[in-house]
């Protein structure tokens, strides 16, 4: 049997033995919590690396040369519909003329807050006529008129309308490919070149039709 110093020096011993375990675990484990916040903050730099450059390529993008653009209405029915998700290209016209048949988007002249996309027709110095469903242009080149021929509208190819035209300097003639469901020049005027935001060159929605914008050729 264990006198009592005995039991005492064993008490004391077991004591030593668990303080001991505990500081050897406490001074482990430092390290490791250590290791794992430098990795939490190299990832969180990295993330935000990628985001910074991502935005450095990305806003000059969004704001300097391509603008979405989602189409409300059916007025250009049926080459473009209503939701359809288009690509705007904002760069060409800073460095060539707007040409006959491209599809623009531009700022509505009775409220530049809006925006329409319709097709040119008619360029800066010609004259517009419209005239029993025909729509013929005049300028130095055809000074007896030019029959636009628009094979991309669908039948019945009629354009409503009884007018004659001049058009001003930067002046642009504008209808949408449903003629009989769209507001354009015909009843509120030409469109201002400063008021054109870009022409429309590519489709990514819906994705059964993603396609490129077609070049018109007369």
């Amino acid at each position: 049997m264990l006198n009592e110093e005995e039991i005492l020096h064993s008490i004391n011993s077991g004591l030593s033995g668990r303080g001991g375990a505990n500081h050897h675990g406490q001074s482990g484990g430092e390290p490791e919590n250590y290791s794992k916040v430098s990795e939490a903050l190299a990832f969180i730099w990295e993330t935000a690396k990628i985001i910074i450059i991502s935005l450095a390529i990305i806003i000059p993008i969004r704001y300097y040369l391509v603008q979405p653009f989602f189409v409300k209405g059916a007025s250009m029915e049926e080459n473009f519909y209503d939701g359809d998700y288009l690509l705007i290209d904002e760069v060409s016209y800073r460095l060539e003329e707007p040409r006959r048949g491209d599809v623009v988007v531009f700022r509505y002249p009775e409220n530049p807050s809006q925006f329409f996309i319709k097709r040119i027709i008619g360029l800066p110095g010609e004259t517009i006529e419209i005239k029993n469903n025909i729509v013929k242009v005049y300028n130095s080149e055809f000074p007896k008129g030019l029959v636009v021929e628009e094979n991309y509208l669908s039948p019945p190819k009629e354009t409503f309308g009884n007018s004659q035209v001049k058009l001003g300097e930067n002046e642009y003639y504008v209808l949408g490919d449903n003629r009989m469901h769209s507001s354009d020049s015909r009843s509120w005027g030409p469109v201002d070149k400063s008021l054109i935001t870009g022409r429309a060159f590519l489709r990514l929605w819906p994705f059964n039709k993603i396609t490129r914008v077609p070049t018109v050729i007369y």
